[in-house]
């Protein structure tokens, strides 16, 4: 197999493209702009690029291929990938197996979605990332859709249970990643939030308040791959995908225990393996932190910290900066927004950025090793449906 390299990153700002807090845009607007960014960023023309995957989640078909038709390509094969919240990822994974395989050279990913066009179009795919909506639920809730949001504060629940976790540590990862967000241009939030107004947003499904929930999204995300011939005549400096590595859930996979998502745990062990590096090697992490939960018990799913520890590791400061690992530097999805396709995407963006030292005031200080953590639905089990781990190293 070959290696393969990201040598072209570009986004769009994450928020409402409503017309009312940014311009109205159609996710296909949006698409073109991050595929132009990344394609810009790479210094490759749009021609001599070989095969393009889409993610999207909401929008009509062929979400990809209209894209690229506002990009001037066309005539090159073009996959569109759904798998809720990890849609992105998807297709990202796709574009990696096939240079690594020698199927292309050049591969083209984008990830886009756009919320407020499916609202205004009246769509019944408006989802909130892991279930559709009960009948008759209005979609210009906080949360649309109640089982995710249930689900994800029993797993909070759990580990309060069971290793003492309190209420104030699960909120301090809101505290973080919307402080991180306000020092990210691209970012939906440019506010910071204190511990009180964590805990003193309104319920969702406790332990979760509203400040623990991230939010409706619209954006874009594109990036540029090559095989390691191609990223030589690249413009800006590759960083190379270490692993890529992919699980669905499990029947039973949780084998009774709610504290942990064991999908993520094996994918994050496949990887590792397959890129010869462990956790302690890892020194900043794009995390799926839909949910204050998530981000928590990946810290132990990922092997940042053992099992139980979790809570002490965001209260001691160790994912943050001057600690163990910078978790969510652009401000990960409580903060810089989850447009469900451009998720997995925006994560490798950010990642790119962070290994160039791209990325300004939240630049993490000599960046080597980078991991995004995307996960996507539910599956068997009660595990997310997908889970994808992925490492980028320069």
């Amino acid at each position: 197999m070959r290696d393969v390299f990201v040598i072209g990153a570009g986004m769009t700002r994450f928020g409402l493209y409503d017309g009312r807090r940014l311009p109205s845009k159609s996710v296909h607007e949006l698409g073109m702009e991050a595929c132009l960014a990344a394609l810009d960023d790479s210094g490759v023309n749009h021609r001599r690029i070989e095969a393009a995957f889409s993610g999207n989640v909401t929008s009509a078909p062929n979400c990809g291929q209209m894209i690229l038709s506002l990009c001037g390509i066309s005539g090159i094969p073009t996959f569109n990938h759904e798998n809720a919240c990890a849609s992105g990822s998807a297709a990202f994974k796709h574009a990696v197996d096939s240079i690594a395989s020698g199927i292309c050279d050049l591969a083209l990913v984008v990830g886009a979605e756009c919320w407020s066009f499916t609202r205004a179009m009246g769509s019944p795919a408006a989802m909130a990332g892991l279930v559709a909506p009960a009948p008759g639920l209005n979609l210009n809730q906080d949360i649309a859709g109640a089982f995710g949001p249930a689900l994800l504060a029993l797993v909070g629940r759990a580990h309060m249970a069971e290793y003492g976790t309190t209420p104030e540590q699960l909120a301090l990862i809101a505290v973080k990643n919307k402080r991180n967000a306000a020092r990210n241009p691209l970012a939906q939030f440019q506010k910071e939030v204190s511990l009180i107004q964590v805990l003193d947003s309104r319920m969702i499904s406790d332990p979760l308040t509203k400040l623990q929930c991230c939010p409706h999204t619209d954006g874009a995300a594109a990036v540029i791959l090559a095989s390691a011939d191609a990223a030589r005549q690249g413009a800006r400096q590759p960083v190379k995908i270490a692993a890529s590595a992919m699980k669905s859930a499990s029947y039973k996979g949780l084998e009774g225990r709610l504290s942990g998502l064991k999908c993520f745990e094996l994918s994050a062990r496949a990887a590792y393996e397959a890129a010869g590096i462990g956790p302690d090697d890892v020194d900043v992490v794009e995390l799926h932190d839909d949910f204050t939960s998530v981000e928590l018990v990946a810290y132990e799913d990922l092997g940042l910290c053992p099992r139980g520890e979790a809570g002490r590791f965001i209260e001691e400061g160790r994912s943050d900066y001057g600690g163990q690992v910078v978790v969510n530097p652009s401000g990960g999805l409580l903060g810089k927004g989850h447009p469900l396709g451009a998720t997995g995407v925006a994560q490798i963006v950010e990642l790119t950025w962070q290994l160039r030292g791209d990325c300004g005031v939240r630049q993490v200080e000599g960046a080597r090793v980078g991991l995004a953590h995307n996960g996507g639905g539910i599956g068997e089990g009660f595990e997310p449906g997908i889970a994808t781990i992925t490492l980028l190293t320069r």
